[in-house]
């Protein structure tokens, strides 16, 4: 036998039997920071409309609204005002780091942008007729583009629409663009409104499409984390 036909004899038997070959993981689709102000933001979110329904009930804006007490959170007035800011603060701080980091690292301008209303009214009968793909969840369709953005200015809307509800004297040129007090207490419903809306048809997607919710959770659609 030659040397060289010896070494690769002595190749083959130092081989593993059979060697399976690693397959990519699926690309980052959620980094940390939006999976941590996610989170974050659905609970202070949660514990904000609580509150909120609860302190509505004191003074109700509609004669046919009230909200039952096992929904709502704080169990009278004072202590629903008392869940209410501290979940308010908590939202602030961290809607705040979320828009900068959003804006910082252009994931805003990458997943919300373009918008074109030809293409937002076909994603939308598409999603009504059951036929909208998800295949790829790291590119947003037209319709969650336009929901994603409503949604981040009814959140908007709703933090200064309930300064100016909280502080309407000291800040009574935020209270008058609103329209007054009254008016301005309407506005914060409304917005709160939006939201649930955005949050109901939010959670049946992740629901129905079971893998956005693994991506929110891990960062991938197929569950595996991005930390080692």
């Amino acid at each position: 036998m030659t040397i060289e036909a010896a070494s690769h004899l002595a190749s083959q038997v130092a081989r593993p039997a059979s060697i399976v070959p690693a397959t990519a993981a699926e690309p980052l689709i959620h980094p940390l920071w939006v999976r941590v102000t996610h989170w974050i933001n659905a609970l202070a979110m949660l514990m904000m409309i609580g509150s909120g329904w609860q302190i509505y009930d004191a003074s109700p804006l509609f004669r046919f609204l009230h909200f039952p007490k096992q929904i709502a959170l704080g169990d009278w007035l004072a202590g629903a005002l008392l869940w209410h800011f501290a979940a308010m603060w908590l939202l602030v701080i961290n809607g705040v780091v979320y828009v900068a980091l959003g804006i910082l690292t252009g994931r805003f301008r990458r997943k919300l942008l373009p918008i074109r209303p030809r293409q937002v009214i076909a994603d939308f009968v598409a999603a009504l007729r059951g036929k909208l793909s998800h295949d790829d969840l790291s590119v947003y369709n037209a319709a969650q583009k336009l929901l994603y953005l409503g949604v981040l200015l009814a959140g908007v809307v709703i933090v200064l629409s309930g300064l100016s509800i909280w502080k309407p004297v000291q800040f009574k040129w935020l209270t008058a663009v609103f329209g007054g007090y009254d008016t301005a207490r309407y506005v914060h419903f409304f917005a709160m409104a939006s939201i649930v809306a955005f949050l109901t048809v939010h959670v049946a997607l992740a629901l129905i499409v079971p893998k956005s919710l693994r991506a929110m959770i891990f960062g991938r659609a197929d569950g595996a984390n991005d930390v080692p």
